[in-house]
């Protein structure tokens, strides 16, 4: 499989996670969300540090 192949699988299977569990994916995405902020909050703790 070439990577044009891999991404409409990757995008197939988020589709089919997302209709057959959409409790359990609202769960996923808000952790994810969750924890980007979470990154952007230790860097910016990283920068503030530096000045």
């Amino acid at each position: 499989m070439n990577k044009k192949n891999m991404r409409y699988v990757a995008i197939a299977f988020v589709i089919f996670y997302l209709l057959s569990s959409p409790t359990d994916a609202a769960g996923v995405v808000n952790n994810a969300i969750n924890e980007l902020g979470n990154a952007g909050n230790q860097l910016a703790a990283f920068v503030n540090a530096l000045g």
